[in-house]
């Protein structure tokens, strides 16, 4: 498994440069139809490049406004207009933007998007952005590639650690968080056993919002080094660690430890259980650390790594999300717009950013600042950093749908009325029509 899981990791240095939930909101973009505004002062040259994100209305407020005020004071030619809003309205003026070619200048960027941009034509290839300003890539903590080219560069990380209630599994028996598969199913039949509502874990399933496939699933794959995908990024689902990952989901399933109402549970709901003390783990996201102390302050959990399969002894990966960020590829003033993204990813300004936004730097050489924020950030930036981020999904065409078919065949082996090897031979049948 050590070996397997350093393949898994070159692999994801090539696919993503190597680190899921979430960065949830962004924003309402107003996009003109030469890619944005992209004025220039008659007298000075002052250029102004829209940018276009979701991370503004998330971080204090006023606080993403002061960076850009840095910016400018460093490139007094350079000036930047925000447009800033929910997550689902950005997607979708995005979405329409890319199809016409009508992209504001810098863009913030979900991963599952890239893909699709990439191949409209949309993105600027930022392989040759960072070449022709001489930007050193190999700060970088990860980058999103299509075939050998970055589209996007990870600003800020959300990852995804196991959340454990310490007081569930002490009430259970349970003296330690656990490490391995074992321990792991040993334990929620433990927490199970209390009775009442309580049970050991939750896996939200709902087909609506699939993403419980990437970060409720596949990171148990992730944590054992595993991949779902072959070295050229075809999809190799009936690989034996992939049946190991959904024959280990099953065998929670068949135990009677996951929470009543998967097949039809959604993220937020999985939430709502931990916090309520029904469940006494799940896989989430940090950004649900505040949400969760904030609706109930006397809860007490912890962050650990996913557990890994028994015999693994290699690095772990951990699902994440990014807010990531890219150029216009109809920009007029791609190197300038480049300047904002350098200044992003500059040591000082994202150590600043991630402390903002309760996340990980994309500059692997910055570090937040911990000192104001709550112990358990720091726990999982230890976790962060043991360990290599790992999202397979990141960057492939159609990734919400491979999710969704996955979801769909696995509940039919959740339900009892499909094998495992038939959950895996048809959804490997469904994806190589999308990754082929």
């Amino acid at each position: 498994m050590s070996g397997s899981g350093t393949r898994v990791r070159n692999r994801l240095r090539q696919l993503i440069g190597v680190t899921a939930v979430t960065a949830m909101a962004t924003t309402a973009v107003a996009c003109g139809s030469d890619g944005g505004s992209n004025e220039e002062s008659s007298g000075g040259g002052t250029v102004t490049l829209e940018f276009a994100q979701w991370w503004a209305p998330e971080l204090p407020e006023g606080s993403f406004d002061k960076l850009m005020t840095e910016f400018t004071a460093q490139n007094p030619n350079i000036k930047v207009k925000l447009l800033s809003g929910p997550y689902a309205s950005t997607k979708q003026q995005l979405v329409a933007g890319a199809a016409s070619k009508t992209l504001p200048d810098v863009v913030g960027l979900d991963g599952a998007w890239v893909s699709d941009f990439a191949k409209q034509g949309a993105i600027a290839d930022l392989t040759e952005l960072m070449a022709d300003a001489k930007y050193d890539s190999g700060q970088l903590a990860s980058q999103i590639k299509i075939k050998d080219k970055t589209y996007m560069v990870p600003v800020v990380n959300f990852v995804y650690p196991l959340f454990v209630n310490n007081d569930l599994l002490k009430k259970a028996g349970v003296t330690t968080p656990p490490t391995t598969r074992t321990q792991f199913l040993e334990a929620a039949k433990k927490v199970s056993a209390l009775g009442g509502n309580v049970k050991g874990w939750a896996l939200p399933l709902d087909t609506a919002v699939p993403n419980g496939i990437q970060n409720d699933v596949m990171s148990w794959l992730w944590a054992s080094g595993g991949s779902m995908l072959t070295e050229d990024g075809k999809a190799n689902l009936t690989s034996d660690q992939v049946k190991g990952t959904v024959e280990f989901v099953k065998s929670l399933n068949d135990a009677n430890v996951i929470a009543p109402g998967s097949l039809t549970m959604k993220e937020q709901d999985k939430v709502e259980k931990f916090t309520t003390g029904q469940v006494g783990m799940v896989i989430d996201s940090l950004a649900h650390i505040t949400l969760i102390k904030k609706n109930n302050p006397k809860l007490n959990f912890t962050v650990t790594p996913i557990p890994a399969e028994d015999s693994y002894t290699g690095k772990r990966g951990i699902p994440y999300a990014s807010w990531g960020i890219g150029v216009s590829n109809s920009s007029k003033h791609k190197a300038e717009a480049f300047k904002l993204v350098e200044f992003l990813m500059s040591k000082q300004t994202n150590a600043q950013l991630s402390t903002l936004a309760n996340g990980f730097p994309g500059n692997k050489t910055a570090t937040p600042d911990f000192t104001k924020s709550d112990p358990l950030f720091k726990t999982a930036f230890g976790i962060y950093q043991a360990g290599y981020p790992a999202n397979e999904f990141v960057g492939l065409p159609k990734s919400e749908d491979l999710m969704r078919s996955f979801d769909e065949q696995l509940q039919l082996t959740l339900t009892g009325k499909q094998s495992v090897d038939d959950t895996l031979k048809k959804a490997q049948e469904s994806w190589s029509s999308d990754l082929s």
